[in-house]
């Protein structure tokens, strides 16, 4: 392999920034609404206005508030509109964060420095938090060596809270819900949580990165949502992303709490480094200012009329959605979804939804695949009102071709990922996971085709595998329920 070495002579602009627009040339296409996640579009007037507030303090650093003043106004303003949105208090405090990911961190590492203030047990501590909730919690846990116990899910998909009662003890420190879930869309009982919460003398960490920005609108538009918020007297704390349904530039999310008194749990200082004392509220040390002018521009421009708009276009484009699925025999979706976000699955067991899933994909659409149950996800924005008629029209073909054809379940993504989800030995599963970003992340940096290997025919040990499906998903179910006890 030739490594790619630093040009001796920089290189013309025009022909930097040419070779840049080719190399995103094939990546999903988010701007014809294409992609289910990751991209959350407003329209191009909007996303000018963000790169130009961005531009504006896309040198500004906000490791020192005290040199870059306006940064931290900026700060203080998007903390005080989000705490409105969320109704907390006069003391309601907070910061900007790089995301949703740094967001649900900072709050484990808040509870566990709290809870080793309060009372030392042997043992790690314990965090409850719903099976559904995000994946940034585990790493959390690994990151801050806490345990995390997942609560299992009733059949709407939202969290058990008997069980939550059940799993409670000494060396629990925080409990979590989602308001929504990032999986299925639905509210956990935050209200319930709460009342658990109260009793025991414990926080409540709510998890709204992604419907921190988009619940309170949907409230405003007449869609009965359970009560989440600051309202809830328990809520101790919650994550919001603003770069999600509030429509801001990357990275951009809030982490709020109730008072200081749990805020300052969080901070960082050191006064014996020979570069000075040192104090940082967050993981990050350099901050980019260009993220929190995005993220004021995008609440100052867009105000609570805009976002009524936009969201509205959003619920309008769900419900479209998820009339055409329920009209589709051979599919059903998973609970029912508080906003505009769901899963939908096979209810035929002649179809397999993965393969469904390779043959949207075919069709230039990127979907997102989930397991446990095995299911396909969407996260509806505004963008999405122009592409639904397609969007259904390419999943009944899609569901006819799958049902039509059981060998392509056996190909593609299908094979990989209805391996993995069935195969009972997670360690092995996480082992291959790991290699895989090795391979990426090595000299040649270049991301694995997942579905490739796994879904040629002449792969024998992936046909053995397949063929073994119905016994591994019996060990595995047993495996699960063993672990539950």
């Amino acid at each position: 392999m030739t490594r790619l070495s630093l040009p001796t002579e920089g290189r013309p602009r025009a022909e930097v920034l040419a070779e840049l627009d080719a190399m995103g040339r094939g990546d999903a296409d988010w701007r014809g609404a294409h992609t289910w996640s990751l991209v959350y579009h407003a329209g191009e007037e909007h996303t000018r206005l963000l790169r130009e507030a961005y531009g504006r303090f896309f040198s500004e650093n906000g490791l020192n508030p005290m040199a870059f003043k306006s940064l931290k106004r900026l700060e203080t303003e998007v903390v005080q509109m989000g705490a409105g949105l969320l109704h907390g208090g006069p003391g309601t405090v907070g910061l900007l964060t790089s995301g949703g990911t740094e967001s649900i961190l900072l709050a484990m590492k808040t509870y566990r420095d709290r809870a080793r203030r309060r009372l030392r047990l042997p043992g790690r501590a314990v965090v409850i938090a719903p099976e559904s909730v995000h994946v940034a919690f585990d790493k959390a846990a690994e990151y801050f060596d806490l345990r995390l116990r997942r609560a299992p899910l009733r059949a709407d998909m939202r969290v058990d809270v008997k069980a939550v009662r059940r799993m409670l003890s000494a060396r629990t420190i925080l409990v979590v819900g989602s308001a929504p879930c990032y999986p299925y869309g639905v509210v956990d009982g935050i209200e319930e949580l709460s009342g658990l919460c109260q009793a025991r003398g414990l926080p409540l960490h709510v998890d709204a990165c992604v419907g921190g920005f988009l619940l309170p609108f949907v409230e405003r538009l007449g869609r009965p949502i359970p009560a989440w918020d600051f309202r809830v007297p328990g809520v101790s704390s919650i994550s919001a992303d603003v770069h999600k349904y509030g429509y801001a530039a990357k990275g951009a999310s809030l982490l709020l709490y109730r008072d200081m008194e749990l805020m300052k749990h969080q901070f960082f200082a050191t006064t014996d480094w020979c570069g000075g004392v040192f104090a940082s509220p967050g993981l990050l040390g350099t901050r980019p200012g260009g993220a929190y002018a995005a993220a004021w521009a995008a609440l100052q421009s867009l105000g609570e009329r805009g976002y009524l708009e936009l969201h509205g276009r959003a619920l309008d484009a769900t419900r479209r959605l998820l009339e055409g699925i329920a009209a589709i025999p051979e599919l059903e979706v998973l609970g029912a979804p508080d906003a505009t976000i769901f899963a939908y699955r096979a209810r035929d067991p002649q179809v397999n939804i993965y393969a469904v899933g390779d043959r949207m994909t075919a069709r230039g659409w990127h979907i997102d695949r989930q397991q446990h149950p095995a299911c396909l996800h969407a996260m509806v924005t505004q963008a999405h009102a122009g592409v639904v008629d397609a969007y259904l029209a390419d999943l009944r073909t899609a569901v006819a071709e799958v049902k039509g054809r059981p060998e392509l379940a056996t190909q593609g993504e299908a094979a990989m990922y209805g391996l993995v989800a069935h195969v009972p030995l997670r360690g092995m599963v996480k082992k291959n996971v790991l290699r895989m970003l090795e391979a990426m992340y090595g000299p040649e940096g270049t991301p694995p085709d997942l579905g490739a290997e796994a879904g040629r025919p002449g792969d024998r040990l992936t046909q053995l595998a397949l063929k073994a499906l119905p016994r591994l998903e019996k060990v595995s179910g047993l495996l699960r329920r063993l672990r539950r006890r």
